[in-house]
């Protein structure tokens, strides 16, 4: 995974970022023999753009929500588990719950910040399987719509698919890369952690560090289908910033330049009433604390 980019750096971004290089965290998977292909699509792509993603002090994020959740609902807010203020979570490790106070610079269309949004505690957060982290905001999705007139992206609740068109969408940097989901990682390892069925880019989508935590959004429908975290830098086997993909044999391939991304329709189960994080809920297989 990327490291968290320092305040500082945070504090120009805020003050005009649109000239900075591209920065992102990637990921890249191989694919694998049981990946699903996109069929062709006659669905009109959406114009992807900035509005409802996030800007946190060291990595990007979005606000994200369920078909099913309510406007009363409060909000959510997705980016990865270790752009969490608690530092890296040890494998095996869950933080659930917690209070937090982290604010977040909420974005409008054109990639300016349009106001601030505070969480009142981290629901979620894990490196273990996956790589996400959702904090519960203080506000409504109602109230952020009637305040900023910003709607929260959509989480989609299927696998995603081989071939998709997809953007991620950096908040921290005001930056897109588009590619395409080049395939499926059976475990992606990193250092210290094992992520499983993860998202491959194809080489187009050169993320780098402070993308971390971007929405990955499936351009024909506009819904997030992963969350930006990692990629080969150096070409060195399972190392920190250099993961390895490793198959169902063992096999382990290293892929230097190569991006990556977690699922996140597995999240989708585990969001109850109220916005709730219900680990018992049907469905839900995230880890537990």
């Amino acid at each position: 995974m990327k490291k968290p980019l320092v305040g500082a750096l945070f504090a120009v971004l805020l003050l005009g970022a649109g000239t900075a290089p591209a920065v992102a965290d990637t990921s890249h998977d191989a694919a694998a023999p049981t990946a699903k292909v996109a069929a062709p699509r006659a669905v009109k792509a959406k114009a992807v753009n900035f509005a409802g993603t996030v800007a946190l002090s060291n990595c990007s994020g979005s606000v994200v929500r369920t078909a099913a959740s309510l406007p009363s609902d409060p909000a959510l807010v997705l980016s990865n588990g270790h752009c969490m203020e608690t530092g890296f979570p040890g494998p095996g490790e869950v933080v659930f719950n917690r209070s937090s106070t982290r604010s977040f610079t909420l974005l409008n269309s054109a990639g300016s910040g349009v106001g601030t949004l505070r969480a009142s505690k981290i629901a979620y957060g894990t490196m273990t399987d996956t790589d996400i982290s959702l904090y519960q905001l203080t506000r409504t999705y109602a109230q952020i719509e009637s305040t900023y007139g910003i709607k929260a992206l959509e989480l989609n609740a299927a696998h995603p698919v081989q071939g998709t068109a997809i953007t991620v969408v950096s908040g921290y940097w005001r930056r897109t890369y588009s590619c395409n989901v080049d395939g499926f990682v059976y475990r992606l390892k990193e250092g210290e952690w094992t992520w499983k069925d993860s998202v491959r880019y194809t080489s187009a989508c050169q993320t780098i560090g402070g993308t971390s935590g971007s929405p990955v959004i499936d351009n024909a429908t506009g819904k997030v289908v992963a969350v930006n975290n990692t990629g080969n830098e150096d070409g060195q086997q399972c190392t920190d910033n250099n993961p390895c993909e490793v198959d169902e044999s063992g096999n382990v391939t290293v892929r230097q330049g190569i991006n990556y991304a977690q699922e996140t329709y597995g999240i989708v189960p585990c969001i109850g009433t109220g916005s709730q994080i219900d680990l018992n809920r049907a469905g839900c297989t995230l880890p537990k604390p």
